[in-house]
C-alpha cells in the first residue's frame, strides 16, 4: 500500500540538508534517520549548494524571486484613481465624500 503524498517544511529541508552537506552519516543513514528517500535528501542538498551564494547576495530585490517594489509608481496609480473618482462622482452629480448624498 502506498503512503500519501507529505509535504515537508523549508525548516526541515535545510535541516536535512545540512546534515547531508556536513557528511558525518551516508545518504542511506540519513533517509533512515529523516525518512526520506536518499534521491529526495540528495536533491535538498544540491538545492542548498546551488542557492547558497543568494545567502551573501547583497541585493535584496533578487532574493525569492520577489522584485522590488516602485512606490513612486505606485502613489502615482493611486494618485490617477483618486482623480478618476472625483471625476466620475462629478459625472453622476455626487459630491464627493463618503456619502456620495448633495
Amino acid at each position: 500500500m502506498r503512503r500519501p503524498r507529505r509535504n515537508h517544511s523549508p525548516v526541515f529541508k535545510a535541516k536535512v540538508a545540512l546534515a547531508a552537506l556536513k557528511g558525518d552519516e551516508t545518504i542511506a543513514q540519513l533517509a533512515a534517520r529523516f525518512d526520506v528517500h536518499p534521491h529526495q535528501i540528495k536533491q535538498w542538498k544540491d538545492q542548498l549548494v546551488a542557492q547558497a551564494a543568494a545567502v551573501f547576495d547583497g541585493d535584496p530585490s533578487r532574493r525569492d524571486g520577489v522584485p522590488a517594489v516602485d512606490v513612486k509608481a505606485l502613489h502615482a496609480k493611486i494618485g490617477q484613481q483618486a482623480l478618476e473618482i472625483d471625476f466620475l462622482a462629478g459625472a453622476l452629480g455626487q459630491s464627493p465624500g463618503p456619502s456620495g448624498k448633495r
